[in-house]
């Protein structure tokens, strides 16, 4: 296999398109919530559900879009197409703040929920095919952390640079114009980002192609989907025979991989638990440190030392491996929470220093299990390599039902303290009860869930044998490595 060193030129455009991705997850993941309970007076186990189900729904279509984009690759040689029609999601991420005059609580909550659905299966046409291009391309172990370590810096700022600039577009106490406002510009971003994505995808490809790329005629791999998501094949180079991805074939190499389920199941926690901080943010800035304003200053301090920490977290992982990186910025993470549990008593500059933990932490739970990916997808060799999509739908499916469950258990912590909704311009006293929801719910919840996702993430031990391999004998034609 050609282990080719990715040139900047195509490192760039690549890394920027994760921008738009950053924005469509960091905005509603960190506003939406607010937005339903504060400003559409949506309750709060009502405003949950608004994100619980439209991600319940993407658990079923990731995976099926993993399987497009599969097919897709087998039938043109590339995934540009679905990515293509990803873009649209920017549409449906206008629309979802863009409430139509009128609308509070739960007539509000049934329209960002439906635009929420559209939007979520839009994006997921861009991610799972984007995040399909590590194990696409002709390189090894090492080189797929620095690409994705290229993809994390950019799509930190992105994270950072709106979760800072939202609450200033959307103004003191803001109303539906305002978010809609916010909107619009982000909008904008996004879309420039996500083509420029795709353009550094199409550069990667022709660099580094992949060792199950051979071209048939107009280009495309000789493979197709044969008849009711099964497998055929075609004749390739030579007069052998490639096979093509079929739905439920990909789906359950992917879900019979040992390995996969392990690395798949720690991040889904992580992603439980940083969608639930996310939510938690202007809650805890409101109701625990008294000021609204200071949602800025957290997501800054949060996603600062994501953005700094990210290179040398690819020199960790050079030095001591993936895992081991992983499991103790996890740890870190554990820490940094029960910090911030103290609350206001523990002093601004503790808590600020606490949430830059978090952020270093937060860096390495990005880095590491995207470029662990590829790693599994890699050890399976060509059976993996063929249903690179299918991996990665269900991985994004992983992430989805966090985005989903994530704000859900928070709006649940704040339910059971007696949190009471209110609209944009009402003032409301919340009780002690809700103060303590509000700030146990952000620390000691991801404290706990944090533990448990160590706990699944030791169970993965495919780490060394790739370190080992390095980034030149981890081969597309090796013996799959599949284990039940």
């Amino acid at each position: 296999m050609t282990t080719a060193r990715l040139p900047l030129r195509a490192l760039a455009p690549f890394a920027a398109g994760s921008v738009g991705m950053g924005i469509w997850v960091t905005v509603p993941g960190l506003f939406l919530l607010y937005f339903l309970t504060d400003v559409l007076a949506v309750p709060p186990l009502a405003a949950g559900l608004v994100l619980l189900v439209p991600n319940i729904v993407d658990v079923v279509l990731h995976p099926w879009v993993g399987w497009l984009s599969d097919a897709d690759r087998s039938a043109r040689g590339h995934r540009l197409r679905l990515m293509l029609v990803g873009c649209l999601v920017v549409l449906t991420f206008v629309a979802m703040f863009a409430v139509p005059w009128g609308l509070h609580g739960i007539p509000a909550a049934v329209w960002v929920a439906v635009v929420f659905v559209a939007g979520n299966l839009l994006y997921a046409c861009y991610q799972v095919a984007y995040l399909a291009t590590p194990a696409d391309l002709g390189i090894g172990y090492h080189e797929r952390t620095r690409l994705m370590g290229y993809r994390n810096v950019v799509i930190t700022v992105g994270v950072l640079v709106s979760g800072v600039l939202a609450p200033l577009l959307a103004g003191e106490d803001p109303g539906v114009g305002d978010y809609a406002r916010m909107a619009l510009v982000f909008g904008a971003v996004m879309l420039l980002a996500m083509l420029a994505g795709i353009g550094g995808v199409a550069r990667l490809n022709r660099v580094a192609p992949g060792p199950r790329s051979a071209p048939g005629p107009g280009g495309g791999e000789r493979t197709a989907p044969g008849p009711g998501g099964g497998e055929r094949t075609a004749p390739g180079p030579g007069g052998g025979e490639r096979t093509a991805p079929g739905h439920r074939g990909g789906l359950l190499i992917a879900l019979r991989d040992r390995q996969f389920r392990w690395l798949a199941g720690s991040y889904l926690t992580v992603a439980i638990t940083m969608n639930l901080v996310l939510a938690g943010m202007p809650y805890f800035a409101e109701y625990v440190l008294g000021r609204a304003a200071l949602t800025s200053l957290l997501i800054g301090a949060f996603m600062a030392p994501a953005v700094l920490a990210t290179p040398l977290w690819v020199l960790v992982a050079r030095r001591i491996g993936k895992q081991r990186g992983l499991l103790a910025a996890q740890a870190a993470f554990v820490a940094g929470s029960l910090v911030l549990a103290l609350g206001k008593a523990a002093g601004l500059p503790v808590l600020i220093g606490a949430v830059a933990v978090l952020g270093v932490a937060f860096a390495a739970m990005q880095l590491m299990p995207l470029s662990m990916v590829p790693d599994v997808i890699a050890a399976n060799g060509s059976g993996g390599a063929a249903r690179a999509g299918s991996y990665t739908g269900l991985w994004t499916a992983a992430e989805a039902t966090g985005g989903a469950l994530g704000p859900y258990a928070y709006s649940a912590c704040l339910a059971v303290g007696g949190f009471v909704a209110t609209a944009a311009g009402e003032q409301v006293t919340q009780s002690a009860g809700a103060i303590a929801a509000v700030r146990y719910g952000f620390t000691l919840v991801p404290a706990v869930l944090m533990a448990a996702a160590i706990l699944l993430q030791r169970r993965y031990t495919l780490d060394g044998t790739a370190q080992s391999l390095g980034d030149g004998a981890v081969r597309g034609d090796e013996p799959a490595a599949v284990e039940g």
